[in-house]
């Protein structure tokens, strides 16, 4: 994604993005917060302190900071499952707060994966917010319901941003195989490296 004439400002998209997310964790109980999810390394209460802490770090970026930042929080063992929608509603505000100034759409900006135009650095803030809603969404069952048009936009970021090989030194896995007449959620979650028919475990399994 090294050019920025063709990309349209990400701040809208990311607006639907934070908003189907913040559906979808305002689902998750406390049974939920142990279960698995599509990402391995993550169980719900990981993913949820991963999304905001990854949320509050992008705002940062935007404020003057920096986008260093542990993974997945220490403090995300501590927080009960009620408190997790206020957590990401005030941390996806800050984030949509700090990138109001248009100036920083085309204002170089460091992020993890580089130093970027600030809009590249949304449009990958979105295919995050949009992936990770799917990895919650499949964990709590509640994925029918996704909107393709946000991955179809995170998609198209994902397969400027993130070679097919060479991933070696990347977060993400080798790409996967979807279904022939695959959508395009279920493309974007393969082409970063998940299954795309993963399913929770279940107790007779």
């Amino acid at each position: 994604m090294n050019s920025t004439h063709d990309i349209p400002d990400p701040r809208p998209v990311y607006a639907r993005a934070a908003g189907q997310l913040a559906r979808t964790v305002a689902a998750v109980d406390p049974g939920h917060l142990s279960a698995a999810t599509p990402c391995a390394e993550y169980d719900v209460r990981a993913l949820l302190g991963h999304v905001v802490g990854g949320t509050r770090r992008i705002a940062a970026v935007a404020e003057g900071g920096s986008a260093e930042g542990p993974d997945v929080p220490a403090w995300t063992s501590e927080v009960p499952a009620e408190e997790w929608p206020r957590l990401y509603d005030e941390a996806s505000a800050r984030l949509t707060a700090a990138w109001a100034d248009d100036t920083l759409l085309d204002a170089p900006v460091t992020v993890p994966w580089g130093r970027v135009p600030g809009r590249i650095a949304l449009a990958g803030s979105v295919m995050e917010t949009v992936t990770h809603t799917w990895d919650l969404a499949r964990a709590l069952g509640r994925d029918q319901e996704l909107d393709e048009e946000l991955a179809a936009f995170a998609l198209t970021v994902a397969q400027r941003a993130l070679p097919a090989e060479g991933r070696e030194h990347a977060p993400f896995g080798a790409v996967r195989s979807a279904p022939q007449d695959a959508g395009a959620q279920a493309r974007l979650v393969a082409w970063l490296g998940r299954d795309p028919e993963w399913s929770a475990p279940t107790a007779d399994r």
